[in-house]
């Protein structure tokens, strides 16, 4: 049964909380909710029966989450915030695609955060036109146009795959929770606003980068750049395909991500 948090921008936002210990927040990419993401959703399961406490939830303007209006980046951090509190800080936050780029601005914002793992975070310093890319999805959220928009958010994905999600029964969803893409835009405009030592020099946190074994170059480049701009930042491969991951192989990866953290945590 979903739970509930009324964040500081006065949000309601939907969350599953699963196990006892030591807390992992879930922060989702562009487009899912929980009830599309069973793969999150069975990765919280597991990691919540290896002894950690676990939160996914539908970010804002999505899912059990929806609202009307606007929502910036501003109110995703807002929400972030609230669920780590509501986990138990400190928390790591496990980043998805652009959700990625929204857990390294928590980061750098000072919430309290314990560590970050980032799968595929789309911020490859070679990639050209990322202000215009978001300036047309601002124009036409800001016209009404959400089909446009998500349409143009997904531009890069396979002809096939966006043709066969506009005729399949999540398009009308996707549609609808047009808004929430603002967020993540902002969250990459801003992440490729600069060099990433400069962006992400001072976060002192642990933070690992993973991408599949079955990935494009560009998730390559972007977790090198990234892992080259943190002090002590990692990166590894999980098993993966089509910018998802396994549910086993990344419950793993967090189970040893977090236990080394619990070890420092003892030491210190």
């Amino acid at each position: 049964m979903s739970e509930f948090v009324i964040t500081s921008a006065g949000d309601r936002v939907a969350y599953d909380r699963r196990g006892e210990g030591p807390a992992v927040v879930f922060v989702a990419g562009a487009g899912p909710f929980r009830a599309i993401d069973p793969e999150t959703s069975e990765v919280a399961e597991l990691l919540a029966a290896r002894g950690w406490t676990t939160v996914v939830h539908d970010r804002v303007g999505r899912g059990e989450s929806a609202r009307e209006g606007r929502v910036d980046l501003a109110e995703e951090l807002a929400a972030v915030r609230a669920l780590i509190e509501a986990a138990g800080a400190p928390a790591v936050l496990v980043g998805h695609s652009s959700g990625g780029a929204i857990a390294l601005r928590a980061a750098v914002e000072g919430l309290p955060v314990a560590g970050l793992v980032l799968f595929e975070a789309p911020q490859d310093p070679a990639e050209q036109g990322v202000a215009e890319w978001t300036g047309e999805l601002y124009r036409l959220l800001e016209q009404g146009d959400h089909a446009g928009a998500v349409t143009h958010y997904m531009k890069d994905i396979p002809l096939d795959i966006l043709q066969g999600l506009q005729h399949s029964p999540l398009w009308e969803p996707f549609v609808a929770q047009a808004e929430s893409l603002r967020p993540d835009a902002q969250a990459l405009e801003w992440a490729m606003s600069a060099p990433h030592a400069e962006l992400f020099g001072g976060i002192e946190v642990p933070v690992r980068f993973l991408v599949g074994k079955e990935t494009v170059p560009e998730m390559t480049a972007a977790a090198a750049s990234l892992v080259a701009a943190i002090p002590g930042a990692t990166r590894g491969e999980v098993a993966g395909a089509q910018h998802t991951w396994e549910p086993e192989a990344m419950a793993a990866e967090l189970h040893t991500f977090m236990s080394e953290l619990s070890h420092r945590a003892v030491r210190s």
